[in-house]
């Protein structure tokens, strides 16, 4: 499939901001584990940020396809910054879906001018893959939700105006499916606690916090879609968000490969230039494919889901695949480099810390398969 003239423009230009406003400063707040927030505020003027947004909720109305195009973009420039930046939407997926209309007007305008960032909290210290054992409660008392418990690895947790929090409210009900809902907090309640986490292996600009929620009170109208409906809602929120993340795999992936090409052409070995030596050129060659192969699986499954047919199948083998290329791809790319992409003057080496953030989050590799096969299993071929 080909890219509207639209779409071409997007691309075109989200490549042309992250070269110019942040590929100079990757290595600096990659060092020192934070991030320049006025750089998002520039995106959100720009347009990158909220294109999924309909406008009558103060965003672009496009579509998931153009923010994942935007993603493989400033993912290519740098995986952390490119984080720092969209991920400041993290959850609106939810609210514009699921969200009554007074919410949807209140919260949602403010992401995309940039006057606020949100997060999701749904993992847990021992919650991660299998949601159905968090065990954060959210007991209502009357008009009120009171939210107690913990959450770990939270994307924007020590800067976000507000956070969704996926939790147990239904301690009675029998069947794990119907026990959870999705409760809005913002972040300045009485109670609520975030501490940041420091030494990631990679995507080092974007916050993860650790948080605590020791009696948050939240009123009712908070409530996000229907009480007890939470985990059917955050199963159609990651069929959404996977798509984001495997562009991701091939923002990095790519990121990568035209490094290893700069490199091989430059260096020296033997009397000529080590892109001269075919061993070189096949690794090249595979690099490329498999990038392919990924983008074009993440187009598909976008375009799709664009058009009112939702995949689950198709988005997790892009999740999956973007995640398996992006690693193979950086750890190609960094022993071309060989010595040079061990230490941290070569950007190789940040990519390659990076990239394996892509197999974990929004579904381990293992479990996008096992999505995979559950769909296939269910089909009539």
């Amino acid at each position: 499939m080909d890219l509207t003239d639209l779409q071409k423009d997007l691309r075109r230009a989200a490549r042309e901001f992250a070269e110019g406003e942040f590929r100079e400063k990757a290595r600096y707040f990659d060092e020192i584990e934070d991030f320049d927030f006025s750089l998002h505020k520039k995106a959100c003027e720009c347009g990158f940020v909220g294109t999924f947004i309909k406008e009558e909720y103060g965003g672009h109305g496009l579509g998931f396809f153009e923010h994942a195009l935007i993603t493989e973009e400033f993912w290519r420039v740098d995986p952390g910054c490119g984080q720092a930046i969209l991920s400041c939407t993290f959850g609106a997926e939810m609210i514009q879906e699921y969200g009554t209309e007074t919410q949807k007007k209140t919260y949602l305008p403010p992401l995309v001018k940039g006057e606020a960032i949100m997060g999701f909290g749904i993992t847990e210290p021992d919650a991660g893959s299998d949601v159905t054992s968090v065990k954060t409660k959210g007991e209502r008392r009357g008009d009120k939700f009171v939210i107690n418990g913990s959450k770990m690895f939270i994307t924007n947790g020590c800067v976000a105006n507000y956070i969704l929090v996926f939790c147990l409210t239904e301690m009675e009900e029998k069947d794990p499916h119907r026990r959870y809902s999705v409760i809005l907090v913002e972040t300045d309640r009485k109670g609520f606690e975030a501490q940041k986490i420091k030494g990631k292996m990679g995507i080092r600009a974007s916050d993860t916090a650790e948080l605590r929620f020791n009696d948050v009170e939240v009123p009712v109208s908070n409530l996000i879609g229907r009480q007890g409906y939470g985990f059917y809602q955050l199963m159609d929120f990651f069929n959404r968000t996977r798509l984001h993340v495997a562009a991701q795999g091939v923002g990095v992936a790519q990121g990568a490969l035209e490094m290893a090409i700069a490199h091989v052409k430059k260096r020296r070995a033997f009397g000529k230039t080590l892109s001269e030596f075919q061993g070189v050129q096949f690794k090249l060659a595979e690099m490329a494919t498999k990038i392919e192969a990924a983008r074009g699986l993440y187009w598909r499954a976008a375009y799709l889901l664009d058009h009112g047919k939702i995949d689950p199948a198709l988005i997790s083998m892009a999740k999956w695949f973007g995640g398996e290329v992006a690693v193979f791809v950086t750890n190609e790319a960094l022993q071309l480099h060989g010595g040079y992409g061990y230490i941290a003057e070569y950007d190789i080496q940040r990519f390659y810390r990076d990239a394996k953030i892509v197999e974990i989050y929004e579904g381990t590799k293992e479990v996008e398969k096992a999505i995979i096969a559950r769909e296939l299993l269910k089909r009539v071929f």
